[in-house]
This record gives structure tokens, sequence and C-alpha cells, in this order.
């Protein structure tokens, strides 16, 4: 049983987009998905610097149509479930049918706009603890006031907050904490830092009209299955003020009987967390057209 999955912010890098515009019809269908939401997103994915993509405004729209983009290369899939960490919950909705491709860009940008804006209120971040005990640093981050924003399992967290408790993190790491990593994002998402952004999400919502979706839809809020386009899309509005619960989402696959996982681009941080915490699952990461070869054999073996 294959699951397709796509990544959340903090995966792009400069340039990643360059080598998928050169795929046939790839070039004109970012040029449509661009004048749609008013974002040259060609250019942010083939030129831009590492500061400009961190923009959340520009990352999010631009890590949906690479992962649509990516995934369409593949050719005709049907994945036993869909998920994606965070923004990648956008992409998963349009693998699923959920919503049509234009309507899941349009989507993501009033997302980036609204996260943008909101995270511009107060200065806050993003952290990634490794190693620990999850209940020990949860409670440690707690007491710092910060949130754990992404449980990602393979014990890996995620802390968001205030730049300045994120710089008491550093210094005061919880117990059996090798590291701490700032993420390359620009606010604290889905914490209440976030809050503001829910209610311009909800009225960007209304606009949409949901399908079921087509295969499982694995919803990183609590690892649940939806099977109503709805909810998917109530989830989606809700997400960003929430915690990603991915390792609930593995667990999830785990019990559907998984037995390969494909990241979509900009592939590599769920296949990461797959191999530490999904032992025996083979994994795929799409980077550049290059992997394609490899994921078609492994969706012929598992789909």
């Amino acid at each position: 049983m294959l699951v397709l999955v796509a990544p959340g912010q903090g995966a792009q890098t400069p340039g990643f987009l360059t080598p998928w515009l050169d795929l046939p019809g790839a070039a004109d269908r970012v040029a449509a998905w661009s004048e749609a939401i008013g974002l040259d997103l060609a250019h942010y994915g083939t030129k831009a610097d590492a500061e400009e993509i961190r923009d959340t405004a520009v990352a999010q729209p631009l890590l949906v149509a690479a992962g649509i983009l990516s995934a369409a290369a593949l050719g005709d899939v049907t994945p036993g479930a869909v998920a994606g960490h965070s923004v990648g919950e956008i992409t998963a909705a349009a693998f699923a049918g959920v919503l049509g491709d234009t309507a899941a860009l349009t989507l993501v940008r009033t997302r980036g706009l609204a996260m943008a804006e909101a995270a511009a209120i107060t200065e806050t971040g993003m952290s990634a603890l490794l190693g620990g005990d999850p209940e020990v640093s949860t409670t440690h981050l707690q007491k710092l006031g910060l949130t754990p924003a992404n449980i990602n399992g393979a014990g890996q967290i995620v802390a968001a907050g205030t730049l300045e408790q994120l710089a008491a993190l550093n210094e005061d790491k919880p117990e059996g904490v090798r590291k701490v990593v700032p993420l390359k994002v620009a606010g604290a998402f889905h914490t209440h830092h976030m809050a503001p952004a829910v209610d311009k999400l909800a009225e960007a919502a209304k606009a949409l009209t949901p399908a079921d979706p087509k295969v499982a839809y694995v919803s990183n809020k609590d690892g649940r299955t939806v099977a109503s386009g709805a909810e998917v899309l109530q989830r989606l509005v809700g997400q960003v003020a929430n915690p990603v619960r991915w390792d609930l989402c593995m667990e999830t696959f785990q019990q559907l009987g998984v037995t390969a996982l494909l990241e979509v681009c900009p592939g590599g941080t769920l296949t990461g967390l797959a191999k530490r915490a999904l032992p025996g699952v083979k994994t795929l990461a799409l980077k550049t057209p290059d992997d394609l070869d490899a994921a078609r054999a492994l969706i012929a073996e598992h789909a």
C-alpha cells in the first residue's frame, strides 16, 4: 500500500523548481497558476534567493505548486492514502480530488498572506528539537511558554513561540535533547499567534466547493482518516492555529498497512521521519525529475 505525502514550509530551497519547468506542459501550468493567484511562481521557484522564498506568502504557494506539478509528472497514480505536513495538507487535498489545482493554489495564496500578516504582529519563529523524550520535552516547552507546534514522531518536536522564548530554549534545552535547530519559517505557525489568519481563511473557504476525497485522506490534526470534503476544508482552515500531529499520521499509515511512502517535491523531510518511525517501509523523495523513474517503479510495486 502506497502513501503519497507532501512536505510543509521550510522544505523549499533556492531554484528547486527549475528542473521541473523543463517537463512538457509544466511551464504553461505554472504560468496559469501564477496569473490566477497574482504571484510569479516561476520566478520565485527558479531565481529567488533563500530569504525571498522564506517569506510565508511566497513559500506556501510555491510548495503546493511544486507538489502538484511533481505528482502530475508521475502519471496516473492511485495511492492507498494521502497526507500532508502543515501547508502540505492543501497539496494532499488536491491529490485526493477535494480541491481542483487552481482552487488549491487560490486557497494557499490566501493562507500564506494571512499567516504572514499574523506573523508580523509579533516576532515569532520555530525550532526543531532533535532527540529527547517527547513527554519531557513537551512539559519543558510549556514551562518556557512555548507551544509544541509540530509533533513529528521519530523523536522530533518543533517548538514555536516568540524569538525571546526560542532564545531561552537554546540556552535551556529539555533533558536529552541534543540540538535545537531554527527552522526557515517566518512565524510561530500552528499556535495561538496564528489565530487572526483563521478568520481570513474561513472567509476564503466559503467560495470553494470541496468534493469528497477519492482516496483515504489522513488529517494531521489527529491522524484520523476524513471521508468528507467539507470536513477536510474545515480542518484546513483551523489547522493554521493548531498543532501538527504527524506522529499520529504515521501511526495511521501503519494501521492502513503502508508498505511504501512517496514524498513529492521538494521531498526529503517526511521520508527522513518515515525511515526512523516506519521500519520496513520503502521510502522515496522526489527532489528532481531524475527521481521519476525510481518513483514509478515504486508505484508499480506498491500502488
